[in-house]
């Protein structure tokens, strides 16, 4: 059975700015902005939620199967993930449009300016799950907003447990559209910030979005994560990484361990120091998918940050 990602697939270009943009923006002028920034450092990098959810979940010898549309430009994306063997029977490609791209420029201050095209992803809703074939598990992640609604009826019609995770796609949605996603739901995945927006957005507290699903799971990066199921609050520590390098796709690879966790039938202590431990191998690495640890060497660093075994397929 396989695990079906809906999100977006995207290009990732990032370039460095070797001084501070408050050096070149002047308050008195914001107004009137027309600035430049010289950048000789560039690299681009696959993404995207989809992309580096499903990279992630084949890493842990789980079935993912990614769900997204594509622009006419993804010919060396596609490349990529043939070599990974990843399954992309279900990725559409949009005539005369572009991939999802963003283009991030950071400074030495570590501030960024980031322009975000969405380009066929707002076609997104033009896949349906229904299509998807042998599917016992969902996550729909960032995505087009017709999207996100269409495939969430589509698993609840279905009966096909989803994994609902709004990432920063959370704003686009008001506190009803929220709440909608909630009842639909088995599982709700947010970061600390967006648990708070999700709250003040449905009027909801934690405790009481929780009781409406399965489990609700509130990532808080260095200080680890908090899962709220059956009335309990557990807590996930964060592993300490060989390296802080880049958290760019951290997320990401936490859900893919949460969402191979859900797939195995493991109980939510285990499946969230997965998870932990995903995130951790990440973030020592440059890029969403350049990270290439083998099954053994993640249950061994799951051995020695929690000292117990488990056994990936």
């Amino acid at each position: 059975m396989k695990t079906l990602i809906c999100g977006s697939m995207a290009y990732d270009t990032i370039m460095v700015f070797g001084d501070s943009f408050k050096n070149h923006i002047l308050p008195e002028k914001i107004h009137l902005l027309n600035v430049c920034f010289f950048v000789p450092e560039m690299r681009r990098e696959f993404g995207g939620t989809a992309g580096n959810i499903a990279y992630n979940l084949q890493l842990l010898g789980g079935a993912p199967l990614i769900m997204a549309t594509v622009g006419e430009d993804f010919q060396p994306y596609s490349k990529w993930l043939n070599k990974q063997s990843l399954d992309s029977a279900h990725i559409k490609v949009i005539p005369d449009t572009f991939t999802a791209q963003a283009f991030i420029t950071t400074d030495q201050d570590d501030n960024q300016i980031t322009a975000f095209h969405p380009g066929a992803m707002s076609a997104a809703h033009s896949n349906s799950v229904h299509d998807a074939k042998d599917v016992s598990l969902t996550i729909i992640a960032p995505d087009g907003r017709d999207a996100m609604f269409l495939h969430a009826k589509e698993c609840s019609d279905a009966s096909i447990p989803f994994l609902f995770d709004p990432g920063q796609g959370l704003p686009m949605f008001n506190g009803e559209e929220l709440l909608h996603f909630i009842e639909l739901a088995d599982y709700v995945a947010v970061n600390d910030y967006e648990a708070q927006l999700l709250q003040e957005k449905t009027g909801l507290t934690l405790d009481t979005i929780a009781g409406k699903v399965k489990a609700l799971i509130v990532t808080l990066g260095s200080e680890g994560s908090h899962i709220y199921t059956e009335g309990k609050r557990l807590h996930i520590p964060c592993v300490e990484a060989s390296a802080v390098t880049d958290p760019t796709g951290c997320g990401d690879a936490y859900r893919a361990g949460l969402l191979y966790g859900i797939s195995q039938g493991w109980d939510w202590q285990q499946s969230g120091q997965l998870a932990s431990v995903m995130g951790a191998i990440k973030i020592a690495h440059r890029g969403a998918q350049n990270h290439q640890p083998s099954r053994e060497e993640i249950a061994q660093r799951y051995q020695q940050a929690f000292g117990s075994s488990i056994n990936l397929s």
